[in-house]
């Protein structure tokens, strides 16, 4: 797959991808390493932490989805991690409307499907520390 991103460069960062979807999680991370990520990718909320533990968070980035697997959701994963990692940039991704007080800052939401483009968007919007509401789906 060759991408053509104006202005996005992942080269020398490191994305935590959490998505139960494997062809989904799969394409992510094909992205990803196409703009020149590492990754860690995980199904569920759970492994992720324990990974972000062990290793002290070496993460850039988290690509995070909502609905995942376990007792852990995507969101909380993020609030989990913002108490220990402060300003981590994350963006939360969900197929369902979520309600806005749960998307708690700094997190950018991305609502399923995205585009390659959406995603570029809000890889930047994460990257640079701003962060976007959940806005009504089409």
């Amino acid at each position: 797959m060759k991408l053509n991103v104006e202005g996005l460069s992942l080269s020398g960062k490191t994305i935590l991808v959490v998505e139960d979807d494997e062809t989904l999680r799969t394409l992510l991370v094909d992205i990803l390493v196409e703009l020149g990520a590492d990754y860690a990718a995980f199904d569920n909320a759970e492994d992720a932490l324990i990974h972000l533990l062990d290793t002290g968070c070496d993460c850039t980035l988290m690509v995070v989805d909502h609905g995942v697997p376990g007792t852990i959701k995507g969101m909380e994963l993020i609030s989990l991690a913002h108490e220990k990692w402060p300003g981590l940039p994350a963006i939360l991704t969900s197929g369902y409307q979520l309600d806005a007080s749960e998307v708690t800052p700094p997190v950018t939401y991305l609502f399923k499907p995205w585009s390659i483009a959406e995603l570029s968007i809000a890889i930047k919007h994460a990257l640079d520390g701003q962060t976007q509401s959940p806005a009504n789906p089409p």
